[in-house]
């Protein structure tokens, strides 16, 4: 089995986004094969770019403020345009997070933004594929994807502490695993293909 390389490109603004990313990092290197790599979009150097050209998957993440992507997100999303025009990140595999004070927060929008900007890549979008969790008497907010997410992962973190809720990180390992598992079985077709 050929290696695989998976770059979460992400920023956060006050560390919650950070906690999330590290999980869906975990999640990926649980895949065997998986080589994870992170990248901080508000300090991007050369080596950064070619670690994302070269990827197999990019994991898209971003805290949500004002209802989409924070600007630093947004300003790497511009920068990327280099990449668009010569279609440098076309047939990748992407997938993206967020994050936001409120239960809602809008996060929809955002993750909606980061699958527009993956399809403006010509990159293939990886969903959760996650029911979601605490929608009846019986079940809890400590079930994965309990703000019921399908697009990715929206997680909430309350603004007065540093803390992400464990549920969100679980549903965090998900995403990094899924993504990490479709990249492998992608691999493996396109090596079929082939030969």
């Amino acid at each position: 089995m050929s290696d695989l390389s998976i770059v979460i490109a992400s920023h956060s603004g006050y560390g919650h986004t950070e906690q999330i990313a590290t999980a869906v990092a975990d999640g990926a290197r649980s895949v065997a094969g998986a080589h994870v790599h992170r990248v901080d979009v508000a300090s991007l150097g050369d080596a950064d770019w070619e670690l994302m050209d070269a990827a197999d998957a990019i994991v898209f993440g971003t805290p949500t403020y004002m209802g989409t992507a924070s600007a630093a997100f947004h300003a790497f999303a511009e920068a990327s345009s280099k990449r668009w025009m010569t279609r440098a990140w076309s047939d990748k595999l992407a997938a993206g997070f967020t994050n936001s004070g409120s239960m809602s927060g809008d996060k929809l929008h955002t993750l909606q933004y980061l699958s527009l900007l993956a399809a403006q890549h010509g990159m293939l979008w990886v969903s959760l594929n996650l029911l979601p969790g605490w929608n009846t008497t019986t079940s809890s907010p400590q079930d994965d994807n309990r703000l019921g997410f399908y697009l990715g992962v929206g997680a909430q973190s309350f603004n007065d502490t540093a803390a992400v809720h464990d549920a969100d990180l679980n549903t965090a390992r998900h995403l990094g695993r899924r993504v990490a598992e479709q990249a492998r079985v992608r691999s493996a077709g396109l090596a079929a293909a082939a030969h």
